[in-house]
């Protein structure tokens, strides 16, 4: 009885052997097919070009931008289409300014704002390495814009009791709030890089770089007027490193 029990178990260990090297290996998550969707808060901090948009604010005794790039607010999101492998499409969008002010010892005050957005469809191609980290290159299309905000105004000009506050049509426009609005829409490009890493199933981080490319402007001055003469170089392109962090599945 006892050599039949042994002889028992002993199949019973090999045979058990035999059935696990049988089974298939489940496949690493780089092997698989990417699944799933996401969203989150992508920021970024956009090099923008404000040397001619300087240039043209000294000329008329305002104070110059500064160069030191834009922080711009955003979101994006996408989903695998499952057509192509570890193809996802989606759409993202962002926004900032930046803005400058020259006081005169009159009272008069000049006040300069540039704001900076863009949003669009985004089309990208996913490399996974390892278990949570992966590769994203891509590109954005959609639309953009650079606007240029111009404001002059004087200090007893902005009282309640004021009354220059009511004469728009008044005699001296010296003392008159002007408020003008530049406005320059574009087609926009933005090609890039994200590196992705999934610190639990449902959450993720991106640390990325991409180039905003803005063309084909059409400006108008009030949202009314059209705008002719523009210098080319004042528009909302440049380099871009930006941050997300984003909810789904990973």
């Amino acid at each position: 009885m006892k050599k039949l029990i042994a002889m028992l178990v002993t199949v019973t260990i090999v045979g058990s052997l035999g059935l696990a090297q049988e089974e298939p290996i489940p496949p690493k998550r780089d092997k698989m097919p990417k699944v799933g969707l996401f969203g989150g808060y992508t920021p970024g901090w956009l090099f923008v070009d404000v040397g001619p948009v300087n240039e043209f604010l000294l000329g008329g005794k305002g104070a110059p931008l500064s160069d030191n790039g834009v922080w711009m607010n955003g979101g994006a999101g996408a989903v695998y289409i499952m057509v192509v492998k570890n193809l996802r499409i989606g759409g993202m969008g962002a926004g900032g300014g930046i803005q400058s002010t020259a006081l005169e010892p009159s009272g008069l005050r000049r006040d300069a704002e540039l704001n900076i957005g863009y949003g669009g469809v985004t089309l990208e191609y996913v490399l996974p390495f390892g278990q949570r980290f992966d590769i994203a290159a891509g590109a954005m299309i959609g639309s953009g814009s650079t606007t240029l905000t111009l404001r002059r105004s004087l200090k007893e000009t902005n009282s309640w009791s004021g009354e220059q506050l009511l004469l728009l049509n008044g005699t001296d426009s010296s003392t008159i709030n002007v408020t003008r609005r530049l406005q320059g829409s574009f087609v926009t490009i933005i090609p890039s890089l994200n590196f992705e890493y999934a610190v639990l199933n449902w959450l993720g981080v991106r640390l990325g770089a991409s180039y905003v490319w803005m063309f084909s402007p059409s400006w108008t001055v009030d949202d009314k007027y059209d705008l002719v003469g523009v210098p080319s170089g004042i528009k909302g392109s440049g380099f871009m490193i930006h941050a997300g962090l984003l909810v789904g599945t990973f």
